[in-house]
């Protein structure tokens, strides 16, 4: 698969074969079958895109080519997986990103969700409830954050008309796509809910989709913003759906805050994420603690150990301290982390004391031709999220409400205006002088800060390229039930293992004391785009079968 040079490439909305993504897909599932480092390291001179669809990088790169920015390209691109990977994400999901320009501290867009004015956590509990309801119910449905994030983006930052950006979205949901793999093997599961119309006839992947309503709802905030997605017909659904969870204030206000991201020195570089209500934290205390733990090649059974240790202990509390108002950079002090680093040994796991499912997000990064950076995550929650809608309009809300406690006087409890605990974590590097180095992240639940520790350690200690660092084996750690449950019980943990892993990293680690195996389950699917002296490489993450870098 070849780069897109200038000349190549469409202007925004016109030309999109729906056929394109399943020529891909044949690459990269050959590629899977043996190893996902095989093809899918790219090169560009100026610009670049990761997404898990050729149609939406494809977007991206059109928008960038066009003389937009990379947030132009990162509207585009979500937009487009809106329509294409509803069971990812959507426009009733919630949404974080990150933006570098420069040389300073990248800036930091919190478009989660709050819960609505109804919100009452004494009703869960007197029905008997102990946690926040999984699925069909509208209060694990915070107010949708992903309409509200493209438009704080766009005023901030866009240079193109949101019209021109959202075009191709809604062309592809207008005039239909070809439904991928993942698509197709998901739809399967919601063909009886109510409001899921759009994928009644699909059988199977390449099957034609349309998606009229989602074009509807990206026409308003085209020619609307944001007030013509939450006032207008999307909203009065939301009401309706709500039946009292949701009050006409709660959409007028806009949803979105800039909020100061969270950085710390890890590797000779400066890596960031979104503070808390995110769990991006994780990614950074387990980064923090590994460099410390003389971290051995990566063949090395006692690599995978340590790395595993220092997630654990990273996370193991996460229930008792992730809310909306934690203090970041409390928990990511040294002081906090050098205790738990020393606590872990080399020949065997540590005690911790006191202290997946298929589909559920979907990350995105783009960079452009002056170096501005975006890093950007949406997600549904679980695969479709709550499996209600909003059915005349077609469109999946979340359940990002699961992260809710119902404990009395927790941080984190159910309550009107609230943001849940959240698993996006989207990350972005920069070097010591404060240029770009790269954007990355990956979808994963739980298992989102596991995943992006990883990568890190592969390109900031040991200098992989980018298909590696996104292609090369994974662990993760499980617990029982959803991909949402790691930490409930963190003494009970498995850590399962990618069949193209190095052989050694199963028995090393049960020889230490984990709980360890092959298994298939959720290793996420994960995107990269570096900044060298010579252009951009990045990578798309073959476990996601179809997903696309491509660049001019």
């Amino acid at each position: 698969m070849s780069n897109l040079s200038p000349a190549s490439v469409r202007p925004i909305g016109a030309g999109y074969d729906p056929t394109v993504r399943h020529r891909a897909s044949t690459c990269k599932a050959a590629a899977m079958a043996n190893d996902p480092r095989n093809d899918v390291l790219r090169h560009a001179d100026t610009a670049m895109v990761s997404t898990i669809d050729p149609l939406a990088t494809r977007a991206g790169v059109d928008a960038m080519a066009a003389g937009g920015n990379a947030v132009d390209a990162a509207i585009a691109a979500n937009s487009v997986l809106a329509v294409t990977a509803q069971h990812m994400c959507g426009l009733g999901g919630d949404l974080f990103a990150l933006v570098h320009i420069g040389t300073g501290p990248p800036a930091c867009l919190n478009a989660s969700g709050r819960a609505g004015s109804g919100a009452d956590p004494a009703a869960l509990l007197a029905e008997g409830s102990s946690q926040m309801p999984h699925r069909g119910d509208v209060r694990s449905i915070p107010v949708p954050g992903c309409a509200d994030g493209w438009w704080a983006l766009h005023q901030r930052f866009g240079s193109l008309p949101m019209a021109d950006l959202l075009a191709p979205a809604i062309h592809l949901a207008t005039d239909g796509f070809a439904a991928s793999p993942l698509l197709a093997g998901m739809a399967v599961q919601v063909r009886d809910v109510h409001g899921a119309q759009d994928f009644a006839g699909l059988t199977g992947p390449g099957g034609s989709v349309t998606r009229p309503g989602v074009a509807a709802v990206l026409r308003s905030l085209a020619e609307d913003g944001r007030d013509g997605v939450y006032l207008g017909a999307f909203g009065e659904e939301l009401l309706a759906v709500g039946g009292g969870e949701y009050s006409p204030s709660d959409l007028a206000t806009p949803g979105a805050d800039w909020v100061h991201p969270l950085g710390l020195e890890i590797w000779g570089h400066q890596v960031w994420t979104v503070p808390p209500n995110s769990q991006g934290y994780l990614a950074l205390a387990a980064a923090r603690i590994a460099e410390g733990l003389d971290l051995p090649r990566e063949d090395d059974p006692l690599r995978a150990h340590l790395l595993v240790e220092a997630a654990r202990m990273a996370g193991h509390d996460r229930p008792d301290v992730l809310h909306e108002h934690a203090d970041g950079r409390a928990l990511v002090d040294d002081a906090r982390l050098g205790a738990r680093r020393a606590a872990i040994r080399r020949d065997s796991t540590a005690t911790l004391g006191d202290a997946w499912r298929d589909g559920d997000t979907t990350y995105l990064c783009a960079v452009d031709g002056n170096g501005m950076g975006v890093s950007l995550i949406q997600s549904n929650a679980d695969g479709f999220g709550s499996h209600l809608t909003l059915p005349d309009l077609g469109v999946f809300l979340h359940n990002r409400g699961i992260g809710f406690n119902l404990g009395p006087g927790h941080p984190a409890c159910y309550g009107p205006g609230r943001r849940p605990p959240h698993t996006l974590a989207p990350a972005l590097v920069t070097r010591p002088d404060g240029r770009l180095r790269a954007v990355l992240g990956t979808m994963g639940g739980d298992a989102q800060p596991q995943i992006v520790l990883q990568m890190l350690v592969r390109m900031l200690l040991d200098g992989a390229d980018p298909g590696h660092v996104v292609g090369g084996g994974r662990w993760v750690l499980t617990g029982g039930g959803t991909g949402f449950s790691t930490w409930d019980d963190p003494d009970a943990l498995k850590v399962v293992v990618e069949e193209h892993a190095p052989s050694s990293w199963v028995p090393g680690l049960n020889e230490r004391g984990h709980a360890a195996l092959v298994d298939s389950v959720n290793f996420g699917h994960a995107h990269c785009i570096e900044v060298t002296d010579d252009g951009l490489r990045g990578a798309a993450d073959p476990r996601s079968l179809i997903g696309e870098a491509a660049g001019f």
